[in-house]
């Protein structure tokens, strides 16, 4: 069906006040809690370190569409349960979206298509995804107050991949494709440090090892007197990760979670 039939509202007037009924109400939103996504960032500028450590390769001339703004129109999409690019040459003309990034909502011009958000999320290369992640470490390094002793937790969780998706892989426990994506979180606090986006198989102990040792490292940029320790199931505590963590003379410690 493609024609929209009005149905016949027969309302009674109020106080000798008519009613009218119709559902023609102009550029409106449903995603409402992008205000509130808009403060957090205000505060917290997660979408601002990321869009600094974005590399951006383009002619300052032809510009249209801010680094800031690109990151905070997807982040805001993908919160808004929008997981596709695709989502945003309908969401680029949304007023609550237009408004979390810093746009009018009426007068402001569209927000970037998603041709413009591919390509930007195909931009960085390994290196410069590495300046993303060290971003989000940092991002955390700066936001929690830290304590004599520290906890972080890391583990991962199975997403499946519907599609010939990069580094897509089969999980027999799961019996689908997918990807293991990576989680560190600071336990006290409950912050996000950091998420490593990766295949669906077990970790190798040389990849827990790199992990923790490039995490340990940056967060100690910030807490340079905090006692670390990481927390991990049988996955994560492999001979690699526990003989680095021995040598870092007992202000690093590891063990399973199940101990």
């Amino acid at each position: 069906m493609t024609d929209a039939t009005p149905l016949p509202f027969d309302l009674p007037s109020v106080r000798r006040k008519k009613l009218t009924v119709d559902f023609d109400g102009g550029n409106q939103s449903s995603d409402a809690g992008l205000l509130l996504l808009k403060h957090a960032e205000r505060k917290l500028g997660v979408c601002g370190r990321l869009a600094d450590a974005m590399p951006d390769r383009r002619d300052a001339s032809r510009i249209r569409h801010e680094m800031f703004e690109m990151v905070m129109a997807r982040v805001s999409a993908i919160a808004c349960g929008h997981k596709d690019a695709i989502d945003l040459d309908r969401l680029r003309h949304d007023p609550l979206m237009k408004i979390a990034v810093g746009r009018c909502p009426t007068t402001g011009s569209p927000l970037a298509s998603q041709s413009t958000i591919s390509r930007l999320e195909n931009a960085p290369s390994k290196t410069e995804a590495a300046r993303l992640s060290a971003a989000l470490v940092d991002q955390a390094g700066a936001t929690v107050k830290p304590h004599k002793q520290e906890i972080l937790d890391i583990d991962d969780t199975f997403c499946a991949a519907h599609g010939g998706q990069q580094l897509a892989f089969w999980n027999a426990h799961h019996d689908e494709r997918g990807f293991a994506s990576m989680h560190i979180y600071h336990v006290a606090s409950g912050t996000p440090v950091v998420t490593i986006l990766r295949p669906a198989r077990t970790p190798k102990g040389t990849e827990v090892r790199t992990v923790i040792k490039h995490v340990t490292k940056r967060l100690r940029r910030h807490w340079r007197k905090t006692r670390l320790i990481w927390r991990g199931d049988s996955h994560y505590g492999r001979i690699e990760a526990m003989e680095w963590a021995e040598k870092q003379r007992c202000r690093l410690h590891f063990w399973p979670r199940w101990q």
